[in-house]
């Protein structure tokens, strides 16, 4: 009998935090052959043996070339900044983000597998949950979601050209080795005694571990039936309130609680002040930015359709992975992340 041909995918970003753990799941599957695409190959799992495209996605040449002879992209190297750098997130995130896009359709790929986030939803008002098709809305103040969202409408509008194109709208990452998000930012704010509640704490977050996002990439990749554009919420079993995430980090680190609540207006109009200031303040990244205080909104977003299409079902407890997370950020001294970081 005549050997099924290999899904071949290339992984982009395949030494980060995200394309790191896409890599691993997609190494377990014996009818995928993963290529990793980065710029350094010795930051590589070493028990990799497949092939590996280095460049620079900035470069245009490059974009080309990375998507010839594939069937799958799944696209993880993506330059993201917690700030209001408008001009960077366009020449380094939504361009050649798109090219890569283009350059997908253009090479024939089956099906492009874009990293989004549940947060390109609307806020919701009553505490409502958000489906995976949920209204995307543009917050105004930072660019990479805007852009975000540009990209999302960007496949939808092109998922008509022979190219399946999925966006994967995942959670708050949590997992040994991820160093920018909502957890690396809250733990060396906690220990300065100046972090409010938001409004009691009592909006709920959608985290996501490590091994959970790698699963959920895997399972697309290989998935039959889908539609030309799709939208997949990937997130946890459980969405845990930022009470509950913040007594819990207490309790790993010995970091303070919060000593009192602010509502959330309050936290917006405080972080904008803080961006403000950013110019004439001390430090390299600002104390709070809008960005973090919309991190902490209220997103339930189910994974219910993701789990009928593609098979995704989380199985890693939220606790393990932050624990883990909380762990690895012991051994770097909880830095602060660089939410303003250069370009």
């Amino acid at each position: 009998m005549k050997a099924q041909k290999k899904i071949r995918v290339v992984v982009t970003g395949a030494t980060g935090f995200l394309g790191g753990n896409i890599l691993k799941a997609l190494m377990t599957h014996s009818d995928i052959e993963p290529i990793a695409a980065c710029r350094r190959r010795d930051a590589l799992p070493r028990n990799f043996n497949g092939e590996v495209r280095t460049g620079d996605l900035l470069d245009a040449k490059y974009r080309r070339e990375v998507v010839k002879h594939v069937d799958v992209v799944c696209s993880a190297g993506n330059w993201a900044s917690m700030w209001n750098h408008k001009d960077w997130e366009r020449q380094r995130f939504f361009e050649p983000g798109r090219d890569l896009i283009e350059q997908a359709v253009q090479q024939g790929v089956k099906r492009f597998i874009q990293t989004s986030s549940v947060v390109i939803g609307a806020v919701a008002q009553h505490n409502e949950s958000l489906d995976d098709f949920s209204e995307t809305k543009y917050t105004g103040f930072w660019p990479h979601l805007d852009y975000t969202i540009d990209l999302d409408r960007f496949m939808r509008d092109n998922s008509q050209r022979g190219t399946q194109m999925v966006t994967m709208r995942l959670g708050h990452f949590i997992g040994a080795g991820n160093r920018l998000g909502m957890l690396p930012a809250l733990v060396p704010r906690l220990k300065t005694y100046l972090v409010p509640w938001l409004a009691g704490g009592r909006k709920r977050l959608p985290l996501v571990a490590d091994t959970d996002l790698g699963k959920a990439f895997a399972l697309a990749t290989v998935a039959d039936n889908l539609n030309d554009y799709e939208s997949f919420n990937i997130c946890g079993a459980e969405f845990p309130t930022l009470r509950e995430v913040i007594q819990f980090i207490s309790t790993e680190t010995g970091c303070p609680q919060p000593l009192y609540s602010v509502p959330y207006p309050a936290g917006y109009a405080f972080g904008w002040l803080m961006e403000k200031l950013k110019p004439v303040m001390p430090g390299s990244s600002p104390f709070l930015t809008r960005s973090i205080v919309h991190l902490c909104e209220n997103w339930v977003c189910p994974s219910d359709y993701a789990q009928r299409k593609i098979g995704y079902l989380p199985k890693k407890d939220w606790h393990v992975a932050a624990r883990e997370h909380l762990a690895d950020l012991k051994t770097a001294g909880y830095p602060w992340p660089h939410l303003c970081q250069p370009a």
